[in-house]
This record gives C-alpha cells, sequence and structure tokens, in this order.
C-alpha cells in the first residue's frame, strides 16, 4: 500500500513538473510574438516618416525649381535723379543712363576722357544703349574747375556743350579765362553772348546744387558716376549703381552688361 502511495506520489510531482515546463515555454513564445508586433509596428513608424520626408523633399525641390526660374528682383534706386534740360550724347531712347560727376581741373577725370569714355562711346552710346550724361562737380582744392565749368555751360547755350568739355579735357594746363575765350573763338561762338554767360552768375547756382546731390549719394571726389535705368515717361533717371573712380574700361563693362542683362529679362 505504501509503494502504491510513493508511487502516486512521484506521478503528481512529475506531472506538476512538466505543466511548469510547458507554461515557460508557452510565456517565451507570447513574449517573443510581442516582440516582433513591436519590431513590425517600429518599422511600419519608419516608413510612414521616410514617406513624409520624402514627400517634403519633392515640394521643397519644386519651390525651388520655381524660384530659379524668377527673373531677378530689382534692386531698389539709391536716388532718383532729374536730368531735364541736361545735355546727354547718345539716342534718347536709350533705357540706361550714365551720369558722370567730374572736375575739368581734376587728373584722373582727364586721364579717364582719354582713355575709358572713347571706349564707352564706342561700345554703348553711339549703339544706342547708353544715354551719357555730364555733371560738374569742382573739386575746392581745383582753383580753374569751377570757372572752366561755367565755361562749358555758356558754350552749351550755343550748342557746343560736349565740343568746349573735349576742348578743356584735351589740354587742362590752359584753363585761365583768357583759355576760356579762345577756345569759345576756335569752336566759332558768338564771342559777346559767350562773354556775357561767363562774367553773369547763370550757372553758378545749379553748379553748386549738383554738388550738394551728389555729397547726398556719397560722392564726395571725381571722377564718380550714377548709373541706372531711365524713368519711364519721364525725364529722370533711377540710380541703382554708383562708381567711384575709374580704373578700367573692363569695371564699366561689367556693371553695364549687367544692366542690360536684367532689362532683357523683363
Amino acid at each position: 500500500m505504501a509503494k502504491t502511495l510513493l508511487t502516486l506520489c512521484l506521478i503528481c510531482v512529475l506531472y506538476t513538473s512538466s505543466q511548469a515546463g510547458l507554461g515557460g515555454q508557452q510565456t517565451a513564445r507570447d513574449k517573443a510574438d510581442d516582440d516582433i508586433a513591436s519590431l513590425k509596428k517600429q518599422v511600419q513608424n519608419l516608413e510612414q516618416g521616410q514617406q513624409q520626408i520624402l514627400q517634403e523633399l519633392r515640394q521643397l525641390k519644386k519651390l525651388l525649381e520655381a524660384k530659379t526660374t524668377e527673373p531677378p528682383a530689382a534692386a531698389s534706386p539709391v536716388a532718383t535723379l532729374n536730368v531735364k534740360g541736361e545735355p546727354f550724347k547718345g539716342d534718347p531712347r536709350a533705357r540706361i543712363a550714365i551720369i558722370e560727376y567730374s572736375d575739368f581741373e581734376c587728373p584722373f577725370c582727364g586721364k579717364y576722357t582719354r582713355e575709358i569714355y572713347p571706349q564707352i562711346l564706342d561700345r554703348y552710346v553711339s549703339t544706342g544703349k547708353v544715354r551719357y550724361y555730364y555733371r560738374d562737380l569742382p573739386i575746392p582744392s581745383h582753383p580753374n574747375a569751377f570757372p572752366a565749368a561755367i565755361a562749358a555751360r555758356c558754350a552749351g547755350d550755343q550748342g557746343k556743350f560736349w565740343e568746349m568739355h573735349d576742348s578743356l579735357f584735351a589740354n587742362q594746363a590752359a584753363l585761365s579765362p583768357k583759355d576760356f575765350g579762345e577756345r569759345a573763338a576756335a569752336l566759332g561762338l558768338d564771342q559777346a553772348r559767350f562773354s556775357e554767360c561767363f562774367s553773369g552768375a547763370r550757372y553758378g547756382e545749379p553748379i553748386q546744387k549738383v554738388a550738394a546731390g551728389a555729397q547726398r549719394m556719397g560722392i564726395d571726389g571725381t571722377p564718380a558716376f550714377a548709373i541706372g535705368t531711365i524713368v519711364p515717361g519721364d525725364e529722370a533717371v533711377a540710380v541703382n549703381q554708383i562708381a567711384l573712380g575709374a580704373d578700367s574700361f573692363d569695371a564699366f563693362k561689367a556693371i553695364l552688361d549687367e544692366i542690360i542683362s536684367s532689362l532683357a529679362v523683363k
């Protein structure tokens, strides 16, 4: 009897142990299934995130492509200058203007006029691309610059401004009142009319106003250049570039070609 009870106990222990082992295996399988499900969810979330990033990148690419096809925005003008009645060279229909600020006694202005200015006339003014204006900016340390400016303006009253301009720069050592009279005679001007204009005060104030306007734009030396476009329907220039000094023709060419290119886009 005792032997039978012992056998039954052993059977119970073995059965219980086997059930415990089966339960542990089931728990491990459940945990593995949970881990796999969690990994699948993480992968799914990553895929969704990648799709969203790709969508945003495609939208950004479209925006950049659209931006590169837009014409460049026009720069705000530095100033708008009234040029009504001022002498200029070039085609009145030209859309670009150069306004030179110069001094008939300035050696750098003379060098520019002899070496660079003719190239600008040839490449841009005579081809109808640019209007060329001249404004007097006599430097106080040059005593002959102001009377020379008056002489050029008085010659302009008789339609010979540019001829007097060229004559004055051709010989900057001869800038006395006597020299101005001799130049006027050589240009065939009415001597009495020229002398009356030169001795009067007609152009003194306008020249001083030009100097004040140049100073407001930061121009305090010569030669200097205000470069911009003609305001449609108005005798004015919207200045968007100020060039101080004149190092080379290539420097002017770069500025002018850029403006011409921007106008071609519009």
